[in-house]
């Protein structure tokens, strides 16, 4: 496999300034056109990058630089590392210990409840499951549908919180907000209820004043009676 280049204009900068390369030899190393090359050398071009020495760096020996410029017409190679960095595998479903693989049908049915928004690939890479699972406990066709209660994947271990969240964060995105009948809403107009206030007011004024008048009229008849009794 080819060996890629580190920074190739500020190793350009670096070879213009130190070597006696020709413009060519330093393109075809860096993978640039010579023009640009001739731009450098006469500082219309990247006046503002640091050169980045490559024999430092371990991508160029210093034999191989005075070989190029010895033969005008050799081409540089790139190095081979000391170090070789193992490629990333590509990820797949999160792996599940044998211990908690009986609580995904759990968590799943808890992902499809409380996140309808995600897609199944979402969930299979939360809970180390597959799309065949997902589709079988959403659709209740599951061999142990009967028996299955939902339960949160973090509390069960299979996942962390900010897992699910950065998972429901990614599904939200470009997301419609939901309506008023979705979430089961029962707004009224505004045209009903923009004065509900000053009549709601009103009435409790009428009210009290009503049952100070009704007071009013038991105190006066008991002073009566009171009186009356006093004469005999």
């Amino acid at each position: 496999m080819a060996q890629t280049l580190l920074m190739p204009k500020a190793t350009a900068v670096w070879l213009v300034d130190n070597t006696a390369l020709s413009f060519d030899q330093i393109a075809q190393f860096c993978k640039m056109h010579p023009l640009e090359i001739k731009a450098i050398a006469d500082g219309e071009a990247a006046t503002g990058i640091k050169g980045l020495d490559p024999i430092s760096t371990g991508q160029l020996s210093r034999d191989e630089i005075a070989r190029a410029e010895k033969d005008i017409n050799y081409k540089l190679k790139v190095s081979e590392p000391k170090v070789r960095v193992p490629e990333s595998k590509r990820r797949g479903p999160r792996y599940t210990p044998v211990s908690k693989r009986q609580d995904r049908p759990n968590a799943i049915l808890w992902l499809v409840r409380n996140h309808p928004e995600l897609k199944d690939t979402q969930i299979s890479r939360l809970v180390g499951t597959t799309k065949s699972t997902i589709e079988q406990i959403r659709e209740r066709t599951h061999w142990n549908s009967t028996n299955l209660a939902p339960m949160d994947p973090v509390t069960l271990g299979l996942c962390s919180q900010i897992d699910l969240d950065m998972e429901v964060e990614k599904a939200s995105k470009g997301r419609p907000l939901p309506t008023a009948a979705e979430l089961g809403a029962t707004l009224q107009a505004a045209s009903a209820t923009e004065h509900l206030d000053f009549y709601a007011q009103e009435e409790e004024k009428e009210i009290d004043a009503n049952a100070v008048f009704a007071k009013l009229k038991s105190l006066s008849s008991d002073r009566k009676t009171d009186e009356e009794d006093d004469q005999y």
